[in-house]
């Protein structure tokens, strides 16, 4: 699916592997990006690891629109 993306100019931004979480995480969490897995009952709440993979992302997308943009 990204091939197309990439032909009409979409930038594919993901967690680096700098990211430490990514290898503790235990219910998501993908260099591909930030995940969750509820469980069966779908109440699991989001862990501490899941949640700085999330603002790891966030910061990176928002460093790479800076760079952009300028």
């Amino acid at each position: 699916m990204q091939l197309p993306l990439l032909h009409l100019g979409m930038v594919i931004v993901g967690v680096p592997y700098s990211v430490p979480e990514l290898s503790s995480t235990k219910t998501g969490g993908t260099p591909y990006g930030p995940s969750h897995v509820a469980g069966e009952s779908n109440k699991a709440p989001i862990s501490e690891d899941e949640k700085k993979i999330c603002l790891a992302m966030g910061k990176r997308l928002a460093e790479t629109a800076l760079k952009l943009s300028a």
